[in-house]
């Protein structure tokens, strides 16, 4: 791995916080991004574990001017723009480069089953178009589609594709995926599964792209700077602490379930409120009060 690239290191998805009029939390938004940069990560508004598939154009707009609000001077801020069509990415791209974005993440559109050909095709298409440096966000677990990695090897000799996340939850896969790109300078892999985020970082990976870093940035930025010192004894230390943290939001629950957890847990901690949008909704007391626990039982 170069470590030169401006491409690297930790970087969460963030929730998106919201009040209970389903409104942008403009003080969330704050406090969240202080907790990152306190631990030296840096965001991506927008992308799965920020709700986008179900957020308005003008939540997403408010999401983009509180995030350029809060951005620290000399870091890098990432942003999801998927959307099932095509035009809707370029322009949300276009908004993105005017408030202070550096590079945009986008998955495949998600309701047609597309062939290798029409998965490079719209990637292309998508990168000729925009005005910012496109990463290819690789998610089945929400596309239901997987993008080979010969076909995510020939966009990466695209000009404007720098990237590619990982969230398949495939070791082979994520191997295979090293062995292509570790040493490459014009191209990174950043992984998007935390259970397999050590693993990543000694095999070459970039960086890690891990929600539980909502909860406990301070897991992966120890990871980041025991990996950089070559102290793997503690990097694979951090995975265990990450192990823990994501079971206790994530095991048992379905992806719509765990973000809610996941805010809920951020509400005990005063960063945000457990408010999601629809059609995702909050369990019920007893499973709010027994994440509570759990969380308590780590920390104390």
């Amino acid at each position: 791995m170069y470590t030169d690239k401006k491409y690297k290191g930790i970087i969460v998805p963030a929730i998106t916080p919201l009040t209970k009029d389903y409104t942008i939390d403009i003080a969330g938004v704050e406090k969240i991004f202080a907790n990152f940069y306190e631990h030296n990560i840096s965001p991506f508004i927008l992308g799965t574990t920020g709700e986008s598939a179900s957020l308005s154009n003008q939540i997403k707009t408010d999401y983009l001017k509180a995030a350029a609000k809060n951005k620290k001077a000399g870091t890098v801020l990432y942003a999801g723009i998927s959307s099932n069509v095509l035009e809707e990415s370029v322009e949300f791209t276009k908004l993105c480069a005017n408030n202070a974005v550096d590079a945009v993440a986008a998955t495949l559109p998600s309701y047609y089953a597309l062939n290798n050909g029409q998965m490079q095709k719209y990637f292309e298409d998508l990168a000729d178009a925009i005005p910012l440096p496109l990463i290819i966000y690789n998610i089945p677990a929400t596309t239901h589609m997987s993008i080979p990695l010969e076909v995510i090897d020939e966009l990466s000799m695209h000009p404007n594709i720098v990237a590619v996340k990982d969230s398949e939850r495939s070791e082979e896969r994520l191997m295979k995926s090293l062995e292509l790109w570790k040493d490459r300078r014009d191209f990174g892999h950043f992984l998007g599964w935390a259970a397999k985020s050590a693993l990543a970082l000694i095999g070459g990976s970039n960086g890690l792209i891990p929600s539980t870093g909502n909860l406990a940035p301070e897991i992966y930025s120890a990871m980041w700077n025991a990996f950089t010192e070559n102290n793997f004894k503690e990097v694979y230390a951090m995975q265990q602490l990450s192990d823990k943290y994501g079971n206790v939001y994530q095991a048992d629950k379905t992806l719509g379930e765990s973000l809610w957890a996941l805010k809920l847990l951020m509400k005990e901690k005063g960063l945000c409120e457990a408010v999601v949008m629809p059609p995702l909704q909050p369990m019920n007391s007893a499973e709010e009060n027994k994440l509570i626990q759990s969380l308590k039982d780590i920390t104390n």
